[in-house]
């Protein structure tokens, strides 16, 4: 078996488990959010139980429409309250952050472990080694109640990524280009393991991008593992990061990557650095590496968005909050903002965006005739003070990230 296997044969309590069984795994972690936690709330209070399998096993989040813009926004909020209150268990709803950020942070999850996520982007925590599953609103609510997920066994295959990057290109060059490569449903309903010299000497925060962006890939689940050998899989891709460039996902799919090269020249009006994708605190440090020396053009909408409070806070102790609003950029609240299009910087028809966000789907962000691009934080900070797409180092030399 490989390592995801071994974790399912656990999570089951088989001694082993094979590609198409079918199996009952109990799980660690749920977790939902105001947008699929209402439903989920629904579903559960039909079942008829009186509390939830594990108190301590559930969490809600309020992070992608906070604070509420509109009525039935503050009205999801309430219920999530409401059931935390009746039932115990953990919610966030004071702005604390983005819920795949706050289960890194306090989910207490370790390696092996599983998460259930009302939440496409649940597969960030494969990042740090944990089985975690995107599942929808009504599987919530049955695994509030149980504790467990029936599961077919996925195939899985191995993408080694060998070597370090160069200059300017990031752990978001390098997920935009796999997704490039194989297309948005290469890996649907499958297992994916990260192995290699790159991802040894990677930081949690740079796994973490590349994790959450899996499921553009179609990806069941992404696993990062520490080993050399991680098992039998079904097939292995060699990449060579060392050979990438700068890219950037063109309007409108996280499939259609080009090099950042091709898009020179691009007038852009509006930029989104933040989300469950690059809100982390390294993420933070390379945009305002660019804004301690250039300020935001005339033209543009700079929105910043930190992924949880903790990165709030260190950015406010670095000085990195002082430098980008000298800049001209506006620092929201740590939350989705407008990854999501629910609020705080809604685009319009005419609007070109690069955001460091995980979907450039037409109206994904507001209008469906606003372009938007897909770029790491460095890049989408030198577009945002040049006015236009760029390749990270035109703004500012490169060095020192």
């Amino acid at each position: 078996m490989n390592e995801i296997e071994r974790h399912l044969a656990r999570a089951a309590g088989v001694d082993t488990v094979q590609v198409g069984q079918d199996i009952t795994i109990h799980i660690d972690l749920a977790a939902a959010h105001d947008v699929t936690a209402p439903m989920a709330i629904s579903q559960f209070e039909k079942i008829g139980v009186d509390k939830v399998f594990d108190e301590k096993k559930v969490m809600l989040v309020i992070d992608h429409i906070f604070p509420a813009p509109s009525i039935p926004a503050r009205q999801n909020h309430r219920q999530l309250l409401a059931f935390a209150d009746k039932y115990h268990v953990r919610c966030y709803g004071k702005g604390e952050g983005v819920i795949h950020q706050l289960i890194a942070e306090q989910g207490g999850l370790t390696r092996g472990a599983v998460l259930i996520g009302a939440d496409s982007h649940t597969c960030t925590a494969g990042a740090y080694g944990v089985l975690a599953f995107g599942v929808g609103s009504t599987e919530i609510a049955a695994a509030m109640a149980t504790g467990t997920l029936d599961i077919e066994v996925p195939p899985v295959q191995l993408i080694r990524l060998e070597g370090e990057t160069s200059p300017g290109v990031y752990a978001k060059d390098i997920i935009l280009y796999l997704i490039g490569k194989f297309g948005t449903d290469g890996f649907t309903d499958q297992g994916i393991i990260f192995a290699g010299s790159w991802v040894k000497q990677a930081d949690i925060e740079e796994k973490m991008t590349i994790s959450n962006m899996a499921i553009e890939m179609g990806a069941m689940l992404s696993y990062f593992s520490e080993n050399d050998e991680v098992g039998s899989v079904r097939e292995c891709h060699l990449i060579e990061v060392n050979k990438l460039v700068p890219v950037m996902a063109c309007p409108s799919s996280p499939g259609n990557v080009k090099p950042i090269a091709k898009a020179l020249h691009t007038a852009v009006n509006q930029v989104v650095i933040g989300s469950c994708t690059n809100g982390r605190i390294s993420d933070m440090r390379a945009a305002a590496k660019v804004f301690s020396r250039a300020k935001v053009h005339p033209q543009v909408t700079c929105i910043v968005l930190p992924a949880s409070n903790k990165v709030a806070e260190t950015m406010e102790k670095e000085g990195l909050t002082r430098i980008m609003r000298a800049a001209g950029v506006t620092v929201m609240n740590p939350g989705c903002g407008p990854c999501y299009g629910g609020h705080m910087g809604i685009v319009t028809a005419d609007d070109v965006v690069v955001a460091t966000t995980n979907r450039n789907f037409p109206g994904r962000m507001g209008a469906k005739e606003a372009k938007l691009y897909l770029a790491s934080p460095r890049a989408a900070a030198e577009a945002a003070v040049c006015g236009q797409i760029v390749v990270p180092g035109t703004a500012v030399p490169l060095g020192g990230e």
